[in-house]
């Protein structure tokens, strides 16, 4: 049996995490659990590198912290700016012993005035709890699943993402050194 560390406690992360999972190894048994660690990045960060790198920490600080699972996997939520754009990402970092795969979930432009609040320094989360009138819609359906009206929530947003993130680890003897 997997031992599968969410380096969060978010409910959609690890809903998420859960979904790619079962897709991508449906034969295996697995204990799937979130953990509280630092990002080491901004609250809300502000460019694709700041996003990818605080993915990669919590995944590499969730495997400090319980260093007797089989996988570690960070996903960190950002925002960056193309054209005059503000755009609304996440990166997923999975770790094993060995090794290391990412992928970035699709992105898609905030409405601007979303994109103001998030200037003013608000996170995304807190920002659409202030627009749309919500509570907490970082812990459910998120900006993808307001903006879409749920025809992508957060959790198969993340889960692709995850999913592709899970290939290396599927398909290991293709992404072996000497293959």
């Amino acid at each position: 049996m997997k031992k599968v560390i969410v380096a969060s406690q978010n409910p959609t992360k690890i809903h998420a995490t859960e979904i790619a999972w079962v897709q991508m190894f449906p034969n295996e048994n697995f204990i799937l659990s979130g953990a509280t660690v630092e990002s080491g990045v901004s609250i809300q960060p502000m460019t694709d590198l700041e996003t990818y790198r605080g993915a990669l920490n919590r995944a590499q600080n969730a495997r400090q912290q319980q260093p007797d699972a089989d996988f570690w996997i960070g996903i960190e939520g950002g925002i960056d700016t193309l054209d005059n754009q503000m755009l609304a990402f996440a990166w997923v970092v999975v770790l094993d012993s060995t090794q290391i795969a990412s992928a970035r979930t699709a992105t898609f432009a905030l409405p601007p005035k979303i994109a103001q609040l998030i200037t003013e320094g608000y996170e995304l989360g807190v920002a659409d709890d202030m627009f749309f009138a919500r509570r907490d819609s970082k812990l459910k359906n998120g900006a993808v699943g307001i903006l879409t009206d749920d025809a992508i929530d957060r959790a198969n947003y993340y889960a692709h993402a995850v999913i592709l993130a899970l290939i290396p680890f599927k398909n290991v003897d293709l992404y072996e050194e000497n293959t």
